[in-house]
């Protein structure tokens, strides 16, 4: 086992990090490897948590029995917030320990686990606790999700600033070209993304990701590359 564990995660909330998570899982799997996901903490949630159905789907998998015991979500909670304020409103509190446990067991069992965070990198899970910094904590690199949506410039140059200071490993910048954006939005995005990469010093890829449903044969090797 390789037992390599990566963390996905967004400029903001639906940017398509559930779609990385799974289309990335189904290469793995494709090539030969073991993989799982896990979603940690999913808000909005009733039921089984939507983002490891939508993982699932894609990897062309099932339900499974590390589903089913809720190893791959600690956290299932109704209101559609920010973890923290989501979990209070449960009458709970979100334990790293407790998601650690888990991520653990999922870890051991397979080649690779690929985490997917929640909304953008600097959700509180907790008051005294930022998500980037708890996926820092882990020491897990990190793949970075965008697209070229309004205002995506600014929360992408303020993820990789976040990302720079702490000293955590970018991966890759995975640019979703989903939805119906301005082809002139599209363009400039794109250039002031692979600018600011660069400048920040990152030398990892930048993957385009079309359409999901156009996206099966992507190639995420240069992304996994960088993992040495």
């Amino acid at each position: 086992m390789k037992n390599i564990s990566i963390a996905v995660c967004g400029i903001d909330t639906e940017v398509g990090k559930s779609v990385v998570t799974g289309l990335l899982a189904e290469f793995l799997r494709a090539r030969g490897d073991s993989a799982i996901t896990q979603k940690p903490v999913q808000t909005g949630c009733s039921g089984k948590p939507e983002d490891i159905l939508l993982h699932r789907r894609l990897m062309a998998t099932s339900w499974n029995d590390y589903d089913e015991r809720g190893l791959t979500c600690s956290y299932c909670l109704p209101f559609p917030g920010s973890p923290h304020l989501a979990a209070e409103l449960a009458g709970r509190q979100i334990e790293p320990s407790e998601i650690n446990r888990a991520s653990e067991a999922l870890a051991a069992d397979h080649d690779y686990l690929l985490i997917e965070g929640a909304g953008g990198l600097l959700v509180p899970l907790r008051e005294d606790l930022l998500q980037l910094d708890y996926f820092h904590q882990c020491g897990y690199p990190i793949i970075l999700v965008t697209m070229p949506r309004l205002g995506s410039i600014n929360h992408t140059l303020l993820s990789l600033e976040a990302i720079k200071k702490r000293g955590v490993r970018l991966l890759g910048l995975v640019y979703n070209l989903y939805g119906d954006n301005p082809l002139e939005i599209v363009r400039d995005s794109r250039q002031v993304m692979e600018r600011a990469v660069r400048t920040y010093g990152f030398s990892c890829p930048i993957l385009l990701l079309p359409d999901y449903t156009e996206s099966r044969s992507l190639n995420w090797q240069p992304v996994l590359d960088g993992l040495g």
